[in-house]
């Protein structure tokens, strides 16, 4: 009723208007289904730059509506109605009388509270946030990275990594399917950004629930790119190359070579990148999906409040770490991607790549790790060199055989080739200064991996409506062959004085083979209007082996000839698991959920042929899943997920091997290792209000492991060594809480978005025997203001400032400390072909009781470029690191050890380069 009141005494105020140039604006409101008409629906006139409601009517019960005396000019048509989905429409008035006609409203019901909106550059229906691109204001041949930075809600950070609503994007399709692979960089760093109609955000949900409309709250974030029709015709592309001027053979350079061609429902690209610095080059994410590192890693936090990833023992394969960040890096990258539809029941998607590396950087350390009262201080340098190379090739091929019957096949294959020599000089010392230890040593790998797998779905549609059959088989196998030198002196000190030394050179060879094999069938069955159960079961198979010999140096022949039995092993594992599921869902046009549980059977079978000892058990677990969302506005949702999961031990983690790469770091694997267990609960609310253009997220993230698998560590306060050993441990759990608030500011014509953060977690550790724990806080807050006006400027500022606490059992001493870092960015259009962008970025970082260096410094940018024949070419000059401050400087905290590296970076250097944005010449000529 208050309500009411305030809508009667707005109507009321506005109804006193000037005189003025007047008409009435008449209509008719239908069901767009049944013709019916719709009666009692509120019909409004508001005006465009402040939203403020103008004139308001209500639907007759003919649906006839008629807005009397509205003055000329612009108005939004806006109608509202308990049943429908509410209608948006821009529209202009004059001085004569307007009839709209018919005005179609579709059923709430229908889709689940969709709003239809015509104007507005935010568009949300169902999970689904849409943005128009034209919407967002970038230069003519920006790339779609430069597109998503403009959109409220979405943040790509300097290394390219990109987030929606607070959480990691982990797919980028375009028109719906993969681009090149699953590889997110791809699509944003090399398709054009005025290609794109529409920006899609939306979380993926898995193929089976999709299919079966039963939530298993398995999903992805990801962006789906809509192209404009007129780009899916004919072809588009760009050519860029770039070169570092009056210098000698080792300038910098940069080719960018990107096609694009479109035929029908055919669509063939291509792409060659290639250039020195360190464009496109292969991250941690990547490297993951080529096997290159068998997840013998930790999680931690570092001192701008991002999650990293460190070994904790490496693999018998010993491939060198490499962020691309770091270092030196030639890269030449190039793909092929073809896509066709035939009869919209065929659909094929090809995609083979190639990508070659060569790395150098130089490295140095400096670690503090307390041990009781002892504090061991070690001072380490590393030079890496590394060629690398591999070849992908993905193929999807979807078949609809009929109208309740398809089936898709899946296939990729990885061919992984490392060549790469280490050598490390490094020595450590007590909190007395007192040696304790020195090492140099050279490591040489050469590696060769495969990776195949193979896919089959499935899936078939009953008569009676969400009925459904679904059969899923999966296989895999990742075969590693490697041959590696080591060769490394090794000194032991007591009380300063040199006790003994250790002289290795031996030559370690690794053939390793794992595969899997997963079915599955899953049955959904509807029990009432709103209701249903679905009832699935999966059978999991591992088998892995891993034969490793090292072999001694011999004087006498010359050879690698000495087999050293206490580093060699051959090892067998066998993984199987059964686990039934049964689930229950609700369907309704607000609430959804389901809640369900699986149990699963799994059976360990190991076997150490060396020593002839085999490790037999089994285990049951409890799955239980739980999923809710609330749609409580048309524009609004809440959704909640749990999720029980298992993550079973590595094969390295398994083999009683020890690893004797770093003499004072050894790794021992632990055959008695249980499979870990983790409850994992995840709350989001997101909402945007069209006439506001105001958009807030939210969401919580709590997470706890039972029988975590963490590396136990011994460590020799005389002699520094350290032995890590993986074990089971309770107690383990980790907190996040994000939130977003974006709004536009009318009067300045301003984009202003705002992002807290907060992050804790609890982590068990054990060191010397002895369990204790660590514990880490951060939190941080972002703002972000943007303002730009098209051809004359566009300015974006941000700033990111995060606190990092810290603490281990191991003492009573808390490291805290703050960084900030702060970016601008601006661009300036002149003399209308002319423009100059710079950017400048202040990263900001507190010194410490434990190091005390400055490590403040800045990062300045800026290009000057002019464009040719409607942009089609562009010419630019650019300066990278004008102040020549760019230091690759990293600070982390892990358990009781706190360390700092730095690493080569790219340093100052400029560069001509010229660009050719080519457009489909056809589609001119008819024009």
């Amino acid at each position: 009723m208050p309500k009411n009141i305030v809508s009667i005494a707005i109507l009321f105020f506005f109804s006193f208007s000037a005189f003025s140039q007047k008409a009435n604006l008449s209509g008719v409101l239908t069901d767009g289904n049944e013709k019916a008409p719709v009666y009692n629906s509120v019909v409004a006139l508001l005006t465009p730059v402040d939203s403020i409601l103008y004139k308001f009517t209500r639907s007759d019960k003919k649906g006839n509506f008629n807005l009397k005396n509205v003055k000329a000019g612009n108005y939004i048509l806006m109608t509202s109605h308990s049943q429908y989905a509410d209608y948006v429409d821009a529209i202009t008035m004059d001085e004569n009388e307007k009839n709209i006609g018919t005005i179609d409203l579709k059923s709430k019901i229908e889709l689940l509270r969709e709003v239809v909106i015509k104007t507005g550059s935010i568009r949300i229906k169902g999970d689904t946030t849409s943005y128009r691109a034209s919407d967002f204001i970038v230069d003519a041949n920006a790339n779609v990275e430069e597109l998503l930075k403009k959109l409220p809600g979405i943040q790509v950070d300097r290394n390219g990594a990109i987030k929606a609503m607070g959480e990691t994007v982990q797919k980028v399709l375009v028109d719906g399917e993969e681009f090149f692979g699953d590889d997110p960089g791809m699509a944003v760093k090399n398709l054009r950004a005025d290609a794109v109609k529409e920006v899609q955000v939306f979380d993926k949900k898995s193929e089976l629930a999709e299919f079966t409309g039963i939530d298993d709250g398995k999903t992805q974030k990801t962006i789906n790119l809509k192209l404009k029709e007129d780009k899916k015709k004919g072809y588009f592309g760009k050519m860029d190359g770039a070169n570092q001027p009056f210098t000698d053979a080792d300038s910098r350079y940069n080719t960018n070579l990107m096609f694009s061609s479109f035929k029908g429902k055919r669509k063939l690209s291509a792409f060659l990148l290639n250039g020195n610095t360190g464009q496109d080059g292969l991250g941690w994410e990547d490297s993951e999906k080529f096997g290159a590192r068998d997840n013998n890693i930790s999680m931690n936090m570092d001192d701008d409040g991002n999650v990293s990833y460190e070994w904790v023992g490496d693999n018998n394969d010993g491939e060198p770490r490499i962020n691309t960040q770091n270092g030196f890096i030639k890269n030449t990258n190039a793909g092929l991607q073809y896509t066709n539809k035939w009869n919209d029941k065929q659909n094929l998607n090809v995609s083979p790549k190639f990508n070659n590396q060569i790395y150098t950087n130089n490295s140095s350390r400096i670690s503090q790790t307390q041990v009781g009262e002892t504090q061991l201080n070690e001072n380490r340098s590393t030079v890496t060199n590394v060629d690398r190379s591999n070849f992908k090739l993905n193929a999807v091929y979807d078949v609809k055989l009929d109208s309740v019957n398809s089936i898709k096949f899946s296939a990729r294959t990885n061919f992984y080739d490392t060549d790469s020599d280490e050598f490390t000089d490094g020595a450590t010392t007590g909190n007395d200064g007192i040696l304790k230890n020195k090492q140099q040593r050279l490591f040489t790998t050469n590696s060769d991996k495969s990776a195949l797998s193979a896919g089959f779905l499935f899936k078939h549609k009953f008569a009676k409506a969400r009925r459904t059959f679904s059969l899923n088989s999966s296989w895999s196998m990742l075969n590693t062959n490697s041959d590696n030198f080591l060769k490394s002196s090794n000194e032991s000190y007591v009380d300063g004085v040199l006790a003994a030394k250790d002289t290795i050179n031996q030559n370690k060879i690794g053939d390793r083979t794992s595969q899997n094999f997963s079915a599955s069938f899953s049955y959904s069955e509807p029990i009432a209007k709103q209701i249903a159960l679905q009832f699935a079961y999966q059978i999991a198979y591992d088998k892995g082996k891993n034969n490793y010999f090292t072999y001694d140096y011999s004087e006498d022949t010359g050879r690698y000839d000495q087999l050293v039995s206490s580093l060699s092993n051959e090892f067998e594992q066998t993984i199987i698991t059964h686990r039934p599921n049964l689930k229950l869902s609700y369907n309704a046009k607000k609430i959804n959920y389901s809640i369900g549980s699986g149990f699963g059977f799994t059976s360990f079978d190991l076997l150490d042929k060396t020593m002839d000892k085999q490790y037999k058990r089994s285990y049951t677990n409890f799955f239980p899943s739980a999923n809710f969302s609330y749609k409580y506005k048309s524009n609004s949702s809440l959704r909640v997920n749990y999720q029980g999961s298992t993550r079973q031990p590595t094969l390295d983690q398994l083999q009683p091997l020890r690893n004797n790469q770093d003499f004072f770091n050894q790794t021992v694997g632990n055959p008695d290792l249980k499979q870990s267990f983790t409850n994992n609960i995840n709350i989001n609310q997101g909402s945007y209000d069209m006439l506001t253009e105001t958009q807030i997220y939210q969401g919580l993230n709590f997470s706890t492991t039972s029988n975590a698998i963490i590396y136990s560590r011994v460590i020799d306060p005389e002699t520094a060594k350290t032995v890590s050993r993986p074990i089971n441990t309770n107690g383990n759990f980790s907190g996040n809480f994000y939130l977003g608030y974006g709004l536009k500011i009318k009067k300045l014509d301003m984009r202003a978005d705002f992002s807290p953060s907060f992050g804790y977690n609890k982590s068990v550790l054990s060191i010397n025997d002895k369990m204790g724990s660590a514990k880490n806080l951060n939190t941080g807050l972002s703002v972000y203001l943007n303002k730009s006006k098209q051809k004359h400027y566009d300015i974006s500022l941000s700033n990111r400032f995060s606190f990092n606490r810290n603490s281990t059992s191991q003492n009573d001493e808390i490291k805290s400390f703050n960084t900030n870092n702060l970016n601008l960015d601006i661009g300036v259009f002149f003399a209308e072909k002319w423009k100059i962008a710079t950017d400048y970025n202040l990263n900001t970082r507190q010194k410490t009781v434990d190091f005390q260096d400055n490590l403040t410094n800045q990062l300045w940018n800026a290009r000057l470029q002019r464009t040719f024949k409607n942009d089609e070419f562009t010419a630019y000059f650019m300066v990278r690191d004008i102040l020549n401050q760019n230091i690759g400087i990293q600070r982390n905290v892990y358990e009781n050890t706190i360390s700092q590296e730095q690493n080569d970076r790219l340093r100052r250097y400029a560069m001509i380069g010229f660009t050719w944005n080519f457009k489909n010449g056809g589609e001119k000529a008819k024009k």
